[in-house]
This record gives structure tokens, sequence and C-alpha cells, in this order.
């Protein structure tokens, strides 16, 4: 696959400063893995091979079913069971003791094309996020804007962090993206809060429920799994 499909301009997440540029990039890179391996990708021999050796995670069959190319889904099913049936269970024996058919067995299980490729991209684009911080001060007070960094996407940037910056650039750079996503977990839990209360028997005829407590249960979710769920 070409590696200019995952190039994405840091801007074009960074700049909306809304919700969590990490999700922002992985939503792109996912938009177009799918769009890639539905068109005429599919057809391609080495795309294929690994469409049938990793298969793809619940999220992505479910991605991929809400698509119209359904045809393009049923012909890499169609390899992917084929290989599963003739590499990985055989028609011969059962699996037993140290068979290698578990540890293809185990990658079928466990793996997503969809996924491997992103995280492959985000490595690289996370990569590129911390260069940024390094040498611009323009990307630094860009970076300091943004609304928040959801959980999921914080550890990954100060796991990196630490990887890659230098000493000196390390604690600044935790200590802002460690702020945007206390400032977002405090507003989380005020919100939550707020729901729960509304069921103690204590606060009688409370009004209006504001938006922002009635969409508390999955704004929290989603910003716990990195995944939109329900409302915003």
């Amino acid at each position: 696959m070409k590696d200019t499909i995952y190039t994405i301009p840091v801007s074009e997440v960074f700049e909306p400063k809304e919700g969590c540029p990490l999700c922002r990039m992985r939503d792109t890179l996912e938009e177009r893995c799918l769009e890639y391996i539905m068109g005429a990708a599919m057809m391609e021999p080495d795309v294929r091979q690994d469409t049938n050796r990793q298969g793809f995670c619940t999220d992505h069959f479910r991605m991929m079913l809400t698509r119209k190319n359904r045809l393009s889904l049923g012909l890499m099913l169609q390899s992917h069971l084929d290989y599963i049936r003739q590499e990985v269970v055989g028609a011969k024996a059962p699996i037993l003791g140290k068979d290698k058919r578990l540890e293809k067995a185990r990658e079928v299980d466990e793996g997503c094309y969809v996924c491997a490729r992103i995280d492959w991209a985000m490595e690289r684009m996370l990569d590129t996020i911390l260069g940024l911080w390094q040498k611009e001060e323009a990307f630094r007070t860009l970076f300091s804007q943004q609304e928040c960094i959801c959980f999921p996407h914080y550890r990954l940037l100060a796991q990196k962090a630490q990887e890659k910056l230098p000493k000196k650039a390390l604690p600044g750079f935790l200590e802002v993206a460690g702020g945007l996503t206390l400032g977002r977990l405090q507003a989380l839990k005020g919100d939550v809060d707020r729901f729960c209360n509304l069921f103690d028997y204590r606060n009688a005829a409370p009004g209006p429920i504001p938006e922002e407590v009635r969409s508390s249960i999955e704004r929290s979710i989603s910003y716990l799994c990195a995944r939109q769920i329900g409302d915003k």
C-alpha cells in the first residue's frame, strides 16, 4: 500500500480545535484505509494476502457492512474463509500441542488489517507531532489551544513523548497534554455528578435537564474509548 494514503497534514487535524485532534487523525486514516481496501486494492495480491491472514476486528467489519460495496466485502470474506479453512483449521487433523496453526489462528482471531495499518501510520504521525513541538513555537501554541485530548490518545502521547523528546522538552509537553486531559476529565465528572444527582429523591422537580448533563454518559464513554458513542 502506498504510504501517501496515510499522509495527513498535521494542521488538518489540529486547526479545528474541537474534540480530540488524534481522534480526528485516526478517523481520517480509518476512512482512507476502508475506501482503499474496498476499492480496486481489494484485488491486489499483497493486500488480499494480508486481509486473508489478519482479517478484521468487529468494529471494522461493522463499518464495511454500512458501505454500498457489499461485493468487495463478500470477495474478501470468500478468500479469508478459504484461508482459515485451508491454512488454519486444515482438513487432515485437529490442532494439537504446539501446532503452528495455533499461531495462525491467534493472528486471525486477534488481528485486523485496518487496525494494523492505522497503528503503523499513527506511530509516524506521533513522531511528527513531537518533532513539531520541539521545533515550532506556533505548533506549541496550536497544541495548547486544543479543546481536549481523549484518555487513550493522552496515554499514547505521553508514552511516545518519554521515548522521543529530550529531557528539557518533556516536562512542558506533558504539562500541556496533561492539562488538556485533566480539564476534560473534570468537566465530564461534573456533568456525570449532576446526572446522577437527578435521581436523588432529595432533588425533587429538577426542571429541564441541560444538554451537557443529558449526554454526559455517552460523552464520558466516548472520551474513555476514543470512539464516538451516541450523542456528542
